[in-house]
């Protein structure tokens, strides 16, 4: 059975993100083809990236300690829900620290996109397929984009719509089957053929 992380792309202080993802797991454990945990990047405290050897490079042979931990952490599963929020339209950059950091370990696995801000969060998407197209993941085209004005209470309690359940359980779907039919095409972070 897959593993997918949900992962929550900002620590930002009030931030939306953590009841985002709380309802994409609530959502994603009815389900019985899968399993689902969220991954909380303030938990996982990286300095800006700070890797001598680029990750693309380094075949999953970090120098420092924390670089490996999180390794150990992405390469454990699957698949992944990011849940992003958008500021000045773009990606959390301690979301892209967190990319940036690793690159074997991405490859070859399922991505879905949970977005939100005052736009839906869409422009950050945008950056994010672009990015896990070039770390060979495979974004899957279901995405759902909360806006902050008409999903949310005050723009700080969590409202999602009827049609915003359709389109995760149509994410998660693709997700789930794409993290299963790309298992073949994935070897374990720093495994080389030499």
């Amino acid at each position: 059975m897959p593993r997918i992380g949900i992962i929550i792309g900002s620590t930002r202080p009030g931030r939306n993100g953590a009841q985002v993802a709380r309802w994409v797991h609530e959502r994603a454990t009815r389900r019985r083809d899968a399993e689902f945990e969220v991954i909380d990047l303030l938990d996982h405290p990286l300095p800006h990236l700070d890797e001598p050897v680029p990750a693309l490079l380094s075949a999953g042979r970090y120098q420092h300690a924390h670089t490996r931990a999180w390794s150990d952490v992405i390469a454990s599963y699957d698949g992944f829900v990011i849940v992003t929020a958008e500021y000045n339209r773009a990606v959390p950059g301690v979301l892209k620290n967190a990319i940036d950091h690793l690159y074997p370990e991405w490859s070859g696995k399922a991505v879905g996109f949970v977005s939100y801000g005052s736009a839906g969060g869409v422009r950050a998407v945008e950056q994010l397929r672009l990015i896990c197209e070039a770390l060979q993941m495979t974004g899957v085209a279901p995405q759902v984009s909360l806006s902050l004005l008409a999903d949310f209470e005050n723009h700080t309690t969590l409202r999602p719509g009827d049609h915003h359940v359709t389109v995760l359980d149509e994410m998660l779907d693709q997700v789930v089957a794409r993290s299963t039919a790309l298992a073949p095409l994935r070897t374990p972070a720093g495994v080389t053929d030499s």
